[in-house]
């Protein structure tokens, strides 16, 4: 069990709250005086889920390629939360969410701006659980790419999506995709969701699950027997504008339930946005180049990074809701794409199976901000 220490504003010797004068206020026209703290507001696509209080400034800490030994203390802003709603009360996102959008107010804008970091950073998904975040890392040669489709009102890594593939059946499609790191599964609309399930549930070889007593929120669900130790299913690979590939290494949840285990394929069907979201991207460095506005990814298992090491990281010892089993296939950057159709095999998939049960609505709030 992870053990959390709520963020005090008063224990921390380095914090300040911002004030209305500052430039990275945006809500001025709620402020009595340019002397008074600043007041924050966010809204998330979860039903009647937000966020508010007061910014406040502190020093975050980080590690430098060259020197790990000498820790960077780079004065952040972020919202010190004061009232939360929706799917906050019912234990979403314990220990905060980490501000990585366009905004300047985010993270890696602050880095930018402060010239600690190139306007730059990558996260990266290990199918084990591990994983890493890099400031500064521009992606290395051979990555895929795609640019990022800038809307000036609502800034957000936005990419379009121009084919998709499930098992060697490819189909033209023309639409876009946030990919947003604090959404556990993928959402997506019409006509690419039943495009995409009903491919993947043409080539599935088991039953299909009928159970709506289990609560699960994915469609195309399907029972393992008890002695099962392995099973096929579809790749999916995506198009992405430019003509690179992204091979989705893991598309796949296994649960646990009192019936049987189960699995799944982790998209939800969405009645708005678009969403890529973390089981899409793992097994991939993915680097959000705010410079060039460019998407890139290379397939990495987040220990050995290609000029971005940081600080070691210890495996947990548990796998976290948002990482499935592992499938053996791991091609993935726009050079060793597999679109052959070919399925990959899970083998023992008890070895990886998670116990969710109700706790899965918890990893499934898509966080992506709409204020």
């Amino acid at each position: 069990m992870i053990e959390f220490n709520i963020y005090s504003l008063n224990s921390s010797n380095t914090s300040s709250k911002v004030p209305c004068s500052s430039a990275l206020c945006e809500q001025q026209k709620q402020c009595s005086s340019p002397q008074s703290n600043c007041p924050y507001e966010v809204l998330y696509l979860s039903n009647g889920t937000s966020s508010t209080g007061v910014l406040v400034e502190d020093v975050l800490h980080l590690t430098t390629d060259e020197d790990k030994t000498k820790a960077v203390e780079a004065k952040i802003t972020f919202g010190c939360g004061q009232t939360q709603t929706g799917s906050f009360l019912n234990g979403a996102a314990p220990n905060g969410l980490f501000g990585l959008g366009m905004d300047n107010v985010s993270v890696p804008s602050i880095l930018a701006n402060e010239n600690l970091a190139s306007n730059s950073f990558s996260m990266c998904f290990g199918f084990d659980g591990v994983g890493r975040i890099t400031f500064g890392d521009r992606g290395s040669s051979g990555q895929g790419e795609t640019p990022f489709n800038l809307r000036q009102s609502q800034p957000t890594y936005n990419v379009s999506i121009t084919q998709v593939n499930v098992g060697g059946n490819t189909a033209d499609l023309d639409f876009n995709a946030i990919f947003d790191s604090g959404t556990s599964f993928t959402y997506l609309n019409d006509p690419a969701y039943t495009l995409i399930s009903e491919n993947f549930n043409n080539f599935a070889m088991e039953k299909r699950h009928t159970s709506n007593s289990s609560g699960l929120p994915f469609e195309y669900c399907y029972d393992l027997s008890a002695n099962q130790t392995s099973f096929n299913y579809s790749i999916v690979n995506l198009t992405m504008k430019g003509g690179d590939y992204f091979f989705v290494n893991d598309p796949i949840i296994v649960i646990s339930l009192q019936g049987g285990d189960v699995y799944c394929l982790g998209i939800v069907k969405s009645d708005n946005v678009n969403i890529i979201g973390q089981n899409f991207m793992t097994g991939y460095r993915i680097v959000f180049d705010r410079e060039r506005m460019v998407l890139g990814w290379k397939a990495s298992d987040c220990y050995d990074i290609e000029a971005s090491n940081t600080l070691p990281v210890n495996p947990p010892t548990g796998v976290p809701p948002a990482i499935a089993v592992n499938p053996e296939a791991t091609s993935g950057n726009a050079n060793n794409t597999n679109i052959s159709g070919a399925s990959p095999s899970i083998t023992s998939p008890s070895r990886h199976l998670k116990t969710l049960f109700y706790a899965l609505t918890f990893a499934l709030i898509p966080f992506f901000a709409l204020i």
